[in-house]
């Protein structure tokens, strides 16, 4: 179980720190959590997807911790929480194949989920009731409905349905007396019953062997090791995920100014009518996009300030509608000349987000633009953007508190691969504001629009145009087995013959299920403004597929190495096998010239015929854009948003089975990922 304790001065390191300290937290508890993971997931690669997006949901969600519940406590709820989405999650379960689930485990997935949970994490985690009616969010008494439920359940599953008719009134009593929770006036009345009536005689017994077996359980998850390399495998896809979200935006252009004469005609005008201030604000906002929100009056002029320790953070404008609340800033250093930003992950937090935010919604990520113009007249001076989540009202103020901002390098030394803005640096300080915010309503048109891309069908459903984002909800079908989309990306789309530029963060799975031969998705493009749709076209740009194609390949550990073998119309070479205390292959193919495949998917069968679950996999590739240039990430800096439809082909793939005494017999390829590149226009009816 969980320790039942924290010192209050590591949540005060883990508010200040970031995530590294987070990080260091799961590492010291990943045992108990990982027993916890393992009820719900059954492969190494959903337990690693797990606690990659539970650190980053407690650092996310850190800010807001009050302390009214213990610390672990909270992060068990949203460990749960991550645990519920990924064993739904259908596209990562066939990610990789799962290990069988046996006995009373094979029998747990078959009860509902609260109640499973229930029995989870009082027998297996060793919560109490109270504990674990706090973490699903029921009464206690429903807890014991639950877990009431759930042993009868069990129970009819390992009897092979035979039928127990105890008396009712005394039924509800099974669990208090068995965990020595019964009042001794009570406890003698059910004894006694107990004693003359051999129906709940047999019913207790049937509970009880239940409730042994839930220990027995419990004893051999103790025995589930968490595999060498799973804690490292996780901070390096944090570390990876940094350094994606620190990419540079695509260069905007610009837009020019009004002439001053304009100005002049407008100041005649606006000193008597009283819209001057409105108009001349709205003309001469140096930010393009900004300018732009306050043209359709979808805004207005803030610049609230604030200062702290020699820097200035204005506050210029926010604009909210139902996809998101976009609040437009500018960071100066007043002393050195020195660029911020806001980071999100890091550093602000909506203090009043629980009472006015929507919070199934995640913000947005826009990275900064150091291309930009005006981002270029000052060295002291950053304008940016930040996304929040939508408001659950029309109109709210925001109390927005910041204490950290991330510093911007412009040293091309720094930059290398996917990091292109050198180390981390940061600027703390105590920065508060309260924003005034008007919600602008969205509209929504269903689609009617159907198409095939690579033999595979693919729908589009629904269109939203709200201020800050136009939105494409589509479809993809997913009922052949052999060959599936992944996910599509777009090169434009075109409403009204107004072509718009898709957002490169702004795809998404959605995690409802219309259909279950279906898969949703929905991709952000610019903004529309409201404009209601006539004619609608999308153009595709990439198609990354996913192919089923078993291939065996026979090892032998007296054959010497390399050896080589043809697959998907490539010569792959097992470089290496390795048997000892952990079982060792690399397999590797370098040529990436017209090659079929990016990545393959494979795994060694021992000679009992099982495919081994504890493993620790690593890569190595090089980045190949449509026109057949090769990016070595670890050797020359670029920016990853500059390439054109990037391709990452795994030149060298190895695994590591840690269990010992393993004796391979089989290489055995599932399948393998591919991009296809589109340039086809899809012409979409409405409905």
């Amino acid at each position: 179980m969980i320790p039942a304790k924290i010192e209050p001065i590591s949540i005060t390191t883990k508010r200040e720190t970031g995530w590294d300290s987070i990080v260091d937290w799961y590492d010291q508890h990943k045992q108990s959590l990982y027993t916890l993971g393992w009820s719900y997931l059954n492969n190494q690669q959903q337990m690693e997807e797990l606690f990659y997006q539970s650190i980053i949901q407690v650092q996310k969600e850190l800010p807001r911790f009050k302390g009214k519940t213990r610390f672990e406590t909270w992060v068990t709820s949203i460990f749960i929480h991550n645990c519920r989405e990924l064993s739904g999650n259908r596209s990562l379960q066939a990610s990789e194949e799962s290990e069988p689930r046996q006995g009373l485990f094979k029998a747990l997935d078959q009860l509902k989920e609260y109640e499973k949970e229930a029995m989870v994490l009082t027998y297996v985690q060793g919560f109490s009731q109270e504990e674990a009616a706090q973490l699903l969010q029921v009464s206690a008494e429903k807890i014991k409905e639950l877990l009431f439920s759930g042993i009868q359940s069990l129970r009819n599953e390992m009897r092979n349905g035979l039928t127990y008719n105890g008396c009712k009134e005394y039924q509800k009593d099974y669990l208090d007396y068995l965990e020595r929770a019964m009042e001794r006036s009570k406890k003698i009345d059910f004894e006694v019953h107990i004693y003359h009536c051999q129906e709940c005689q047999e019913d207790l017994a049937a509970f009880q062997d239940v409730m042994l077996a839930m220990l027995d359980l419990t004893n051999s998850m103790e025995d589930l090791h968490v595999p060498s390399g799973f804690m490292e495998n996780v901070k390096n896809r944090l570390i990876e995920k940094e350094k994606h979200r620190q990419q540079k935006y695509k260069k905007r252009k610009r837009r020019g100014l009004i002439f001053i004469s304009v100005f002049a005609l407008l100041m005649g005008i606006g000193f008597f009518t009283g819209t001057f201030t409105n108009l001349y604000y709205t003309w001469t906002e140096e930010d393009p996009e900004l300018r732009a929100f306050l043209q359709e009056d979808l805004g207005q002029i803030l610049n609230l300030e604030a200062e702290s320790d020699g820097v200035k953070i204005k506050i210029k404008s926010a604009i909210a509608d139902d996809v998101q609340t976009l609040v437009f800033y500018e960071i100066e250093d007043t002393d050195e000349d020195n660029q911020y930003m806001m980071n999100y992950d890091n550093g602000f937090f909506v203090e009043n987000q629980q009472g006015i935010m929507n919070h199934v919604t995640y913000p947005r990520y826009y990275p900064p633009d150091l291309e930009s113009d005006v981002n270029n007249k000052e060295k002291n001076v950053y304008q940016g953007k930040l996304s929040l989540p939508p408001l659950t009202a029309d109109k709210e103020t925001i109390k927005l508190k910041i204490t950290k901002l991330q510093k911007l390098s412009r040293d091309s030394s720094e930059r290398n691969g996917f990091w292109p803005y050198g180390n981390l640096e940061f600027k703390t300080g105590q920065w508060r504001f309260e924003i005034p915010v008007t919600k602008h309503p969205s509209f929504e048109y269903a689609l009617n629009g159907k198409t095939e891309v690579e033999g595979i069908p693919v729908r589009f459903d629904k269109l939203t145009i709200a201020p800050t984002a136009t939105i494409l909800q589509f479809g993809i079908n997913n009922e052949q087995p052999e060959k599936r989309i992944n996910y599509l990306n777009f090169n434009n789309l075109e409403v009204n013959n107004k072509e718009m530029k898709p957002d490169m963060y702004g795809s998404s799975y959605l995690d409802y299920q219309q259909d279950i031969n279906w898969t949703t998705f929905q991709t952000h493009f610019d903004p529309l403004f409201g404009e209601k749709p006539k004619e609608i076209n999308v153009q595709f740009g990439v198609a990354h597929l996913e192919f089923e194609d078993t291939y065996i390949f026979e090892l032998d550990g007296i054959r010497e190495y390399p050896q080589t073998f043809e697959y998907a119309g490539s010569t792959i070479s097992i470089d290496k096998l390795e048997v000892g205390q952990s079982t060792n292959i690399v397999i590797s193919n370098h040529e990436f010239e017209n090659r079929a495949y990016e990545w393959l998917q494979f795994n060694i069968v021992s000679e009992d015929g099982k495919e081994s679950n504890s493993m620790e996999m690593n890569s190595e590739g090089v980045l190949i854009d449509k026109n057949g240039v090769k990016y070595d990430v670890n050797e020359m800096p670029f920016s990853y948003e500059e390439l054109e439809q990037p391709r990452y082909f795994y030149t060298v793939q190895s695994l590591q089975i840690q269990e010992s005494k393993v004796v391979p017999k089989e290489l055995v390829i599932h399948g393998y990922t591919t991009t296809k590149y589109l340039d086809n226009v899809v012409k979409i009816s409405l409905e």
